[in-house]
Formats: C-alpha cells, sequence, structure tokens
C-alpha cells in the first residue's frame, strides 16, 4: 500500500524560507508522475508542482522562480523547496502521486495537473506579512 507523509511545514515571515519533505512508502518514487498541490479554506485546489520520471518539472505560474520541486530516490523521497514565501502561498500543502499513468509526462506540461490518485496527509504552510 503506497502511503505519502508530509512534513517540513509551519510558520514563517514573508521572504522566508520552507523545505517540504513527502516520505513514501510502498512505491518507488522515479516513475511515473510525482506531484504537490495546495489548498487554502474556502479555495479550490491549486496545482503547485510537478515532476516526472524523467525529472522533468513544471510549476504553476505564481510559485515559478520561487519554488523546486525535486526526488531523491536513494532516500525515496520527494520534496518542495520553497523559497522567497509570500502570504499567499499560505495552505494546507498536499504531495500527490499520479501511479496509474493518467499524468503522463507531467513534467512537459505547461501547467502541473491538479488531480492525483494518492495523496499524504498534508502539512500546513502560514506565511504572515
Amino acid at each position: 500500500q503506497v502511503q505519502l507523509v508530509e512534513s517540513g511545514g509551519g510558520s514563517v515571515q514573508a521572504g522566508g524560507s520552507l523545505r517540504l519533505s513527502c516520505a513514501v512508502s510502498g512505491y518507488n518514487i522515479g516513475t511515473d508522475c510525482w506531484g504537490w498541490f495546495r489548498q487554502a479554506p474556502g479555495k479550490e485546489r491549486e496545482a503547485v508542482a510537478a515532476i516526472d520520471s524523467g525529472d522533468d518539472t513544471s510549476y504553476a505560474d505564481s510559485v515559478k522562480g520561487r519554488f523546486t520541486i525535486s526526488q531523491d530516490t536513494a532516500k525515496n523521497t520527494l520534496y518542495l523547496q520553497m523559497n522567497n514565501l509570500k502570504p499567499e502561498d499560505t495552505a494546507m500543502y498536499y504531495c500527490a502521486a499520479d501511479l496509474d499513468g493518467v499524468n503522463v509526462a507531467c513534467g512537459s506540461w505547461s501547467s502541473p495537473p491538479v488531480d492525483f490518485g494518492y495523496r499524504g496527509q498534508g502539512t500546513q504552510v502560514t506565511v504572515s506579512s
């Protein structure tokens, strides 16, 4: 059974940085499509970033140049490095995986996918001004 466990969230001031981690068990990363999405209270889910088996990456326009997604196959862990955080980045962040071949080559998409078959429990990121 695939399990995704996020960590690294917290509260920071605007301009600060956080690195989110997603420890994966039951499946090997570095294959298929993996990503991060976020959701703030009262708002729709927003895709943030995605990475595919070729290490190609895709980002939402709102985070381009500030966020970096990466995967460490040796640790079977997905990361999201977030720099220059803004108050509008405040949300619950979820690690997600598409293991059914729906989001093929997702890193080459103009925008990351928002729908994944698997997700973690989320980690809260709060950015104050």
